[in-house]
């Protein structure tokens, strides 16, 4: 699914089957969908059986998109809901031989100059900034999560058997569980989302070199398609790239923050984001007030209305500024780089220099 992309983004995507499914279904989807003021990108993997995941796939990048689409509110709220009506979507029809169905779903929302990332499952988000790659998801999967722990190396996981094992994903219960974070972009900046099926064979190091080379996102993606399937091609594999081509005004609403918690149930998620809504609400309080004085002493009128607008002005320049601040917070640290700060290290994880 394709739409034009906006002149402040250029974005490429391909999915492709692999090497090693049989009958040659593929089970993941991708969608690319022009906004006015930027876009909205998915990545989703199906299981329960080659027609099962097909379907419930696609199934859940059409209520995401057309749920979006027709939905009101701030964009957190709108696109967690999005995926809340998604995750209906499967869970509906996961009935008769389509018992046990279900998919992952990764959703990046480009929004002026912020992105917003919704997350159910193990596909992956990245974000290249610079030389330095920076994985903006975490996998909810056994594995990922033994990983944590420190029971697991990335590289035990990477070979494990139960490495497809996800512990989240849309069409198991009616409220979904999901994490929903957002970031400030930059011109020059280039998002990746990717399903298991190229996360799992492509190390970050080689993501990163690949990611790096000055080419289009449609021939980008191609190089990733064949990273994977050139290691073997175990499962179906999709890229969806963004590139941000200049730089943009965040938007008025509060970024929802990164948590380390893990994915939380929707109606959850969007109490703690009507409380990030007190700002708005102070603002029309302020605005109500000043009018009514206004109404109420209209000799004081002058006053009443340069004091409210005097407080309002303070209230929009003080959230701006803290929007600045957050726009230069550090990513933390890169999953992979360019330039390591030690060459013995590089070589070790077998970093892939451009060609």
């Amino acid at each position: 699914m394709r739409a034009p992309a906006t002149p402040s983004l250029t974005s490429g995507l391909l999915t492709d089957v692999g090497r090693q499914r049989q009958g040659g279904v593929n089970q993941d989807a991708a969608l690319a969908l022009d906004l006015p003021q930027g876009g909205l990108y998915a990545v989703a993997d199906g299981m329960g059986g080659h027609a099962a995941g097909e379907l419930a796939a696609n199934l859940a990048l059409d209520a995401l998109s057309q749920h979006y689409l027709d939905g009101r509110g701030a964009p957190p709220a709108r696109l967690a809901q999005a995926v809340q009506a998604a995750n209906i979507a499967v869970l509906r029809h996961a009935v008769g031989e389509y018992v046990g169905m279900g998919t992952t779903l990764l959703a990046a929302l480009v929004d002026r100059g912020a992105v917003l990332i919704a997350h159910v499952g193990d596909s992956r988000a990245y974000l290249l900034r610079g030389s330095e790659l920076h994985r903006l998801t975490e996998d909810h999967s056994w594995v990922a999560e033994q990983v944590r722990l420190g029971h697991m190396t990335e590289a035990e996981a990477r070979d494990h058997q139960w490495r497809s094992v996800v512990s989240n994903a849309l069409g198991g219960e009616e409220r979904v569980r999901l994490e929903l974070h957002g970031l400030p972009t930059q011109a020059g900046d280039r998002l990746l989302l990717c399903s298991d099926g190229l996360s799992s064979v492509v190390t970050d190091d080689e993501l990163c070199a690949l990611l790096a080379r000055p080419l289009p996102p449609e021939t980008t993606a191609r190089l990733l398609v064949n990273a994977a399937n050139d290691g073997g091609g175990p499962d179906n594999i999709t890229a969806l790239i963004v590139d941000v081509q200049r730089d943009a005004a965040l938007p008025s609403y509060a970024l929802p923050a990164r948590r380390d918690d893990g994915p939380m149930y929707i109606d959850v998620l969007l109490s703690t984001q009507r409380g990030n809504s007190l700002m708005t609400y102070l603002l029309l309080m302020i605005a109500y007030f000043t009018l009514l004085g206004i109404m109420l002493l209209p000799e004081r009128r002058t006053v009443l209305g340069a004091l409210g607008t005097a407080i309002l002005l303070a209230l929009l320049i003080g959230q701006r500024v803290t929007q600045r601040r957050r726009a230069h917070t550090p990513l933390g640290t890169p999953s992979a780089s360019l330039h390591p700060a030690a060459p013995a290290p590089a070589r070790e994880h077998g970093v892939t220099q451009p060609r």
